[in-house]
């Protein structure tokens, strides 16, 4: 029954495009509307099609469904409506009306791939995100539901802001104990005890709670925790200070706090769990050059964009030691140091909360099908962020225009595209106008360490 790409529902309505992602019930489509739309469709996959329960597993999908429809939040993906197609099954000789939620499909990336392109997340980053999540289940519970299989794979970055979104509901389910196959699903390494073993205790918010925390862990440590069900004979986890010694006793603490392995020895709630976060707000102003980054920190907490930009390129100078140069080439972008280029983006993160950044650009530059050496997608980016002018008004009409826009002409607020900022090391990295800054952005774009 799977759809291929080039199918199409609704009468032609919608375009299937690619597949997405599969889960143990469910898959999620990348479709296009006959206006150039691109949403997620997800549906039940064939498995769950062959349950003997289908039936059940149908009108469950449902119900979720409509529960899920009525949420408006900005950490939750939105769904906007549910299709019925009908489908034959895998017999042929009978068919059946099939719920599909079509959902907003969001550009970016996961923090599982994030995790896979860079290892360990730095903290301070690293709980932002969990925060944002955090946000999104305090908002799930209110309503009586668990979410159950929370997940790097399942939190999405969008590549316009960095901004964490809750994905695949997959299995969501109320707080009714229950012991259908939905209990013991979710990912071993996220998954608390309870959700394997129901004689432990009835899943409530303090599950969720665990698989959050189990997030965390992977994010600040780049490793799998280990399992509930490994823990629970005797296989220790390993402490995240001994992985990376440098996190702080808050972090620790809250981890062991959230993968507590008996319920009622963790956090009862997602919002008290978060609360041992909540000291964890400190910059890192680390630097393998010994740059102070506290004007540029000062800088960005103020709001005042332009001199923070200016800023931006004078530590970059500093840091890869091209101050008398006042420009970079190539092989300094190249081997710019991790650690500065970290420091740098994250302070343009928190302070813009999620809208500019170096890291801001990559994803956006990922999500125009921008890799390393493919410099004609640059317009492209350029256009995105907000850099290049598609046309210009003379007099009366309007003419196309492929122009970069002239440094003064940037927008220095909060009001600007996302990834618009930080520019100034774009349009004069080489001196001149960023139209002509190919190798050089490109260069910085496609480090693997952002």
């Amino acid at each position: 029954m799977a759809w291929n790409r080039g199918d199409t529902l609704k009468d032609g309505k919608y375009t299937i495009r690619e597949v997405l992602g599969k889960g143990g019930f469910g898959i999620t489509y990348r479709v296009r509307d006959e206006n150039g739309r691109q949403f997620a469709l997800k549906t039940l996959n064939d498995e769950a099609i062959a349950e003997p329960n289908f039936a059940k597993l149908h009108e469950d999908f449902m119900n979720e469904a409509l529960r899920l429809a009525k949420f408006n939040h900005p950490r939750i993906v939105k769904v906007y409506k549910l299709l019925q197609e009908t489908v034959r099954k895998n017999n042929f000789f009978s068919s059946i009306s099939l719920c599909c939620i079509l959902m907003e499909y969001i550009e970016g990336t996961t923090l599982e791939k994030l995790v896979e392109k860079r290892g360990a997340i730095p903290e301070v980053e690293a709980v932002r995100y969990i925060k944002q999540i955090g946000e999104a289940l305090t908002a799930i519970h209110r309503e009586g539901l668990l979410h159950r299989d929370v997940k790097p794979s399942n939190i999405i970055l969008r590549a316009t802001n960095s901004e964490a979104v809750l994905i695949d509901f997959g299995i969501a389910r109320d707080f009714t104990p229950t012991l259908s196959p939905h209990t013991i699903l979710g990912t071993l390494c996220y998954g608390a005890p309870e959700q394997f073993d129901p004689t432990i205790a009835q899943p409530k918010e303090y599950t969720d709670v665990y698989a959050l925390a189990a997030t965390l862990y992977h994010l600040v440590t780049g490793t799998l925790p280990t399992t509930a069900l490994w823990r629970a004979m005797n296989a220790p986890l390993k402490p995240v200070k001994q992985i990376v010694p440098s996190l702080s006793d808050n972090l620790h603490n809250a981890i062991v706090r959230g993968m507590e392995l008996l319920p009622q020895k963790r956090p009862q709630s997602v919002q008290s769990w978060l609360k041992l976060l909540s000291e964890i707000e400190a910059d890192d102003l680390s630097s393998d050059k010994g740059v102070d980054y506290r004007k540029l920190r000062d800088l960005l907490k103020g709001g005042s964009w332009k001199e923070a930009d200016e800023e931006t390129l004078k530590v970059m100078l500093k840091a890869a030691g091209r101050e008398k140069e006042d420009w970079l080439d190539d092989e300094s972008i190249d081997k710019f140091p991790c650690t500065d280029l970290r420091t740098i983006d994250q302070l343009w993160v928190k302070y813009s909360n999620g809208r500019f950044g170096f890291s801001v650009q990559k994803r956006i530059w990922e999500s125009v099908r921008g890799k390393p050496g493919k410099y004609h997608y640059y317009k492209k980016f350029g256009e995105k962020v907000g850099w290049l002018c598609r046309e210009k008004k003379v007099g009366w009409y309007v003419e196309e225009k492929n122009d970069w826009k002239n440094y003064s002409d940037l927008t220095f607020s909060l009001n600007a595209p996302g990834g618009h900022l930080p520019a100034h090391f774009g349009f004069w990295v080489f001196g001149c106008p960023l139209g002509t800054l190919y190798y050089g952005a490109v260069s910085l774009l496609s480090r693997r360490d952002l």
